[in-house]
């Protein structure tokens, strides 16, 4: 006969047993993709920006044409697309979404000698569509960094954020940035 006493019924006041506040966590701390199933299909916007500071030399070839590897601004829009359409890939638990809008827009600042990137997503959907925005604009500043790269490796990527949300439970968002 085994002197080990059977576990005691879990207390429902420990904070193991409550809801975690992130919602990629249940109550065990274990990771897990959200169920969204019940949520109702809405219109969501996402939009994020960031960009690439790079030394004058670079600039003037982004701007000119001038880099090896190509087309800089052209590159990195497309690669921005396809990143935003691959986010679920990427992202561990995003879920995968239909977009239905994703445009990447490039400008040039020659005050800061910059390349601004800015993203919207669109979708049709019961989640939200801020990943696949802040993806877009990543994966351009990433693009823009390797074409250069030869030219100046002192680029620094920096402000990824996102800019404005529409849509959803949560409602609307704007940085006060934007």
């Amino acid at each position: 006969m085994s002197s080990r006493q059977p576990p005691s019924p879990p207390d429902p006041e420990s904070s193991e047993n409550k809801p975690s506040a992130l919602t990629h966590l249940d109550v065990q701390g274990t990771a897990r993709m959200v169920d969204v199933g019940h949520k109702t299909d809405t219109e969501r916007v996402a939009v994020a920006g960031g960009r690439v500071l790079v030394n004058a030399e670079t600039f003037a070839a982004i701007r000119d044409g001038l880099v090896k590897k190509g087309d800089v601004l052209t590159v990195a829009r497309i690669a921005g697309i396809m990143a935003a359409k691959r986010t679920s890939e990427l992202i561990p638990l995003c879920h995968p979404l239909p977009l239905t809008h994703i445009d990447v827009d490039l400008e040039l600042d020659t005050s800061a000698s910059a390349v601004n990137i800015r993203a919207t997503a669109r979708t049709t959907g019961k989640t939200g569509v801020e990943m696949e925005a802040l993806t877009a604009v990543s994966v351009a500043a990433l693009t823009i960094y390797d074409m250069a790269k030869a030219l100046d490796r002192e680029m620094q990527i920096e402000g990824i954020h996102l800019l404005e949300k529409r849509g959803g439970k949560s409602g609307d968002y704007r940085a006060n940035d934007f």
